[in-house]
């Protein structure tokens, strides 16, 4: 059997010319980062030796295309690889086309993603965004304020006090810590439920409307189910750590109509993405990604906590949440990992007043007092 008996002119009709662009940063040499480019066009497609393809539409259209290549800095090179839009017809697959097999590989990373008009059909993004978010909260304004509920340990009942003083006092978002699943001492459904009859408890004694927001990151057999029975306590959004349970895992809770309530992405264990020159690049990860998988809100780890990432990679994952993408929402960033009260005014001259501000365990070590704690946390907004 030779290639030339197959019948390839029926791809001529059926492949538009589309192309979407994905943007890598290769590390070392100017000849070694050229070859590695020209590799992934062919990994990122065809998977195939180039030199017995058939001749036509696949060497032609599917096989990817280097569009540009620049140097970027010192051993740092820029490889824009266009692909064939027709090649990525799901979610997906559109990930395996941006990064599948070259992932593996050393000395590169997706540093942009950049989409062509078809693959709009299958990427909705977020369904409430940051403009959603604050008609929820009826709060047009002023920056967003959130924290998580800790320690492990505590007991569900537990867990409703404090979502109680936290909603009495002026927080507005309060999420499950990440580590709270469904333990023995804090049984998920328990643990809604308190937490969901505290936080309408404190409206109607205040008026103001708190989120609350359960981890519902669980194995996929009752991912859907326990964002169901959020949903049905009454809870105002859901936290999701795709990188437990897959990117199309949280897409489609963010897109079923049933669930309908604003998704929180959650970073654990996501880092191997980005650390290191490898995987994705902060932005292009955290920003872009998680916005295209639909979160309406990214939680990362903000500059100058307890974690590496940089000013400008940080501000690069909110740039990133708000780019124009045709008629996708935007994102709202959550910089979180060790921030305090007195890191609040240097974040706002960073990000801007569209930020969910994030302290977790810090409103707990800035005061013996809790309730004043949080209020501070208030007043420090402006």
């Amino acid at each position: 059997m030779h290639f030339s008996d197959f019948d390839n002119s029926r791809l001529q009709s059926q492949l538009s010319g589309e192309r979407f662009l994905v943007t890598y940063e290769l590390f070392g040499s100017e000849a070694a980062c050229r070859t590695a480019a020209e590799e992934i066009c062919v990994e990122q497609s065809v998977e195939f030796p180039t030199v017995v393809l058939p001749p036509g539409e696949i060497p032609g259209q599917i096989l990817g295309r280097i569009e540009s290549f620049s140097q970027a800095g010192e051993d740092i090179w820029k490889a824009e690889i266009s692909f064939c839009a027709e090649t990525a017809g799901e979610f997906t697959q559109f990930l395996n086309v941006v990064f599948g097999n070259f992932s593996i590989k050393q000395h590169v990373r997706v540093a942009k993603i950049e989409l062509s008009p078809s693959l709009y059909q299958f990427i909705r993004g977020p369904r409430f965004g940051i403009e959603g978010i604050r008609d929820l909260l009826q709060e047009q304004e002023r920056p967003l304020l959130m924290t998580a509920l800790k320690p492990l340990g505590l007991s569900a009942a537990d867990f409703g006090a404090l979502m109680r003083v936290f909603a009495e006092n002026g927080i507005r978002i309060v999420k499950d810590d990440h580590g709270l699943a469904d333990q023995k001492f804090a049984p998920f459904k328990e643990r809604v439920r308190y937490c969901c009859d505290a936080a309408n408890a404190a409206y109607e004694k205040t008026g103001k409307r708190c989120l609350y927001v359960p981890n519902v990151t669980a194995p996929f057999t009752e991912l859907r189910e326990r964002a169901l029975y959020a949903k049905e306590c009454g809870a105002g959004g859901i936290m999701v750590a795709p990188g437990l349970t897959g990117l199309d895992a949280m897409k489609a809770l963010a897109e079923d109509d049933e669930i309908a309530l604003p998704v929180f992405s959650h970073p654990a264990f996501s880092g191997s993405n980005v650390v290191n020159r490898q995987g994705f690049s902060v932005p292009a990860y955290y920003g872009t990604v998680m916005r295209l998988a639909g979160a309406d809100a990214v939680i990362f780890p903000n500059y100058g906590g307890r974690f590496s990432f940089t000013k400008e990679e940080c501000l690069g994952i909110a740039l990133a949440g708000k780019e124009p993408l045709q008629d996708l929402k935007t994102m709202i960033p959550c910089p979180s990992g060790g921030m305090q009260i007195d890191r609040i005014p240097g974040m706002l001259e960073t990000y801007g007043k569209d930020i969910c501000l994030l302290i977790g365990g810090g409103l707990f070590t800035c005061g013996p007092d809790l309730e004043k704690n949080c209020r501070d946390f208030v007043d420090a907004v402006g």
